[in-house]
């Protein structure tokens, strides 16, 4: 899929010159940012499930635990 980005230029410019230093190109460093962004979220979701059965499964049990 195709999409144009508008980047501001103060940002741009540093964007260059990290893809200069890593030698890869702006598009590479672009797509490494938007998967880490995918990749974070979705394993913020996971973490919050995970919170929510633990409170919803071992409510009575924390409930106990916390008044010890």
């Amino acid at each position: 899929m195709a999409m144009n980005v508008r980047i501001p230029e103060a940002l741009d410019r540093q964007l260059e010159e990290l893809a200069a230093r890593e030698h890869v190109s702006k598009h590479s460093l672009v797509l490494q940012g938007v998967e880490l962004i995918v990749r974070t979220r979705a394993r913020r979701e996971e973490i919050d499930r995970g919170i929510d059965f633990v409170m919803d499964h071992d409510a009575e049990l924390l409930s106990r635990l916390e008044d010890a």
